[in-house]
Order: C-alpha cells, then structure tokens, then sequence
C-alpha cells in the first residue's frame, strides 16, 4: 500500500477563517467541563456508537530533518518566494512528491 502525504501550510489568519466557517462554537466548547463534553459527545447523533479501537494506535514520530547547502537557480527562489511565507516547505513538498513518484513499486 502506497502512503499518501501532503504538506499544507497556513497563516494564522488563514487558520481563523477556517475555524470561523466550521459551525463549532470553540468558546462554549471550551467553557464545558470534562464531564459535560464526554455527554455532549455522547448525545450527538454522529458519534453515536462509535468505539475507536486504540489498541492498535501506534506513536508515529518524524525522522529528524537534515540541514543541507543547496544552490538553486534565482528563477526556482523566486518562483517559490513569489507565494509567500512557507517557500521551503512548499519546495520540501515538491522534492518529496518527486521522490515518492520515482520509486519503484
């Protein structure tokens, strides 16, 4: 089975509007005790019945990154500055979608 990964980045201000347009009320979530959450949680037709099996979760840590020197054309830097904050991630994520699409099978 082939792993699928995608990197995302967003700004603070992206984050919020994302947050503002989900329908959760966080502050009244917030505001709930422990107690009341688990009941609300409970009572919400959606997760009703759910049961996550977590004997099976596994702790997934990243392998720690490598700092590298590398020289790249101005034309690449400038491509991937040009959309803003998050340029190295943005070509981290090219480089890794490259080499997951070059393996062999």
């Amino acid at each position: 089975m082939r792993k699928e990964t995608h990197i995302k980045s967003y700004t603070a201000a992206e984050l919020k509007a994302k947050r503002a347009g989900s329908g959760t009320d966080l502050k009244k979530v917030d505001a709930m005790t422990d107690a009341k959450l688990e009941r609300a949680i409970a009572e919400d037709e959606d997760e009703r019945g759910l049961q996550p099996d977590w004997t099976q979760a596994k702790l997934v840590l990243s392998e720690p990154k490598q700092s590298v020197h590398l020289r790249l054309e101005q034309e690449t830097i400038d491509f991937f500055k040009a959309r803003g904050k998050g340029h190295i991630s943005r070509m981290q994520a090219v480089l890794k979608a490259y080499v997951t699409a070059h393996r062999p099978r």
